[in-house]
């Protein structure tokens, strides 16, 4: 069975078009978070600095950076930034704080405020808006809460199980999300009210690094080197084996394009949905992959655990 796995990825490697970046953005620092709004990408990383780079214009319009801290020692260092967003005028990041916490920033018409921090006794671990007076926030716990920047409180909080969280991923007009953990389950539910609606599950059985939701589809890369995409309307699913760890997944808009981090080169095996047949191979990517994001029909972006930000053109 091992053996006609591996043949089945050998031929659909060759039948796939191989594709190199068209360009390559430098950062300042480790790339921890990307997101994309709009012309510009978000980015987050592990020098204390959240920039913004216009997509339209080819450069950074604007860089956030933040205070250093402390470390075990004791010696001044800049804080990670592990997640960043974006909603109208204010833009979201969730860092790295003194003594382990975690540090959620808004800043709102050039001016950072410390909304979240050590006295909240929160593990925070993903952050991003749901509109702007409101926060989803992941916990390290596998909890979910939503935070009222407005009124400066929680709204609700709700355990959805004693596994690690790993992920979350909002649809297109944030109304749901869907939350990854190491049990390899996935957990539907509403963002305005925390109510859980579905569970998508059987193609894991191991921790789910990334997850993608995209057009009624929800996509995993999994640590037992299986990629899922499921239907969210009844949790059927196809599942994609890959050779190493999938670290990082990303969906197109109309998900019939899924993108998978494949190999210990750190390729990107990309996929038709509808028939699972491996269209292109992205090579050039330098380290271990964290995301992968579809700007348009044919512009991708990802990054990895580098200073580098890849661009690609699909033919």
């Amino acid at each position: 069975m091992r053996l006609l796995l591996l043949l089945l990825l050998c031929l659909q490697s060759v039948f796939s078009m191989n594709l190199k970046p068209i360009e390559t953005i430098k950062m300042q620092g480790a790339v921890i978070d990307l997101e994309n709004i709009g012309d510009r990408l978000y980015i987050g990383t592990d020098a204390g600095k959240m920039s913004v780079y216009d997509i339209t214009q080819n450069k950074i319009v604007k860089t956030i950076t933040l205070e250093k801290i402390h470390d075990f020692m004791d010696d001044l260092m800049p804080p990670k930034i592990y997640s960043v967003d974006a909603m109208g005028d204010k833009i979201l990041l969730l860092s790295e704080g003194e003594n382990g916490v975690k540090n959620l920033f808004i800043e709102d018409n050039g001016v950072l405020k410390k909304v979240l921090g050590k006295k909240d006794h929160l593990t925070m671990s993903k952050a991003k808006f749901i509109d702007k007076d409101h926060v989803f926030i992941g916990l390290l716990s596998n909890e979910v809460l939503l935070y009222d920047l407005k009124n400066k409180k929680i709204i609700y909080q709700e355990q959805l199980s004693q596994s690690k969280f790993s992920d979350f991923a909002l649809n297109e007009d944030k109304t749901k999300a869907v939350i990854a953990c190491e049990s390899g389950i996935n957990y539907l539910i509403d963002t305005k009210t925390g109510k859980h609606i579905r569970t998508l599950e059987g193609a894991n059985k191991d921790n789910v690094f990334k997850i993608a939701y995209k057009n009624g589809r929800v996509a995993t890369a999994g640590q037992d080197r299986i990629g899922a995409v499921y239907r969210v309307k009844d949790g059927s699913y196809i599942e994609f084996h890959a050779p190493f760890l999938i670290y990082s997944v990303g969906l197109n808009h109309d998900a019939s394009l899924v993108a998978f981090a494949f190999n210990d080169n750190n390729d990107i095996a990309i996929f038709r949905t509808d028939s699972s047949q491996r269209v292109y191979t992205l090579i050039g990517q330098k380290s271990t992959m964290n995301t992968i994001i579809f700007y348009d029909k044919k512009t991708m972006f990802s990054s990895s655990d580098d200073k580098y930000i890849m661009k690609w053109r699909l033919k």
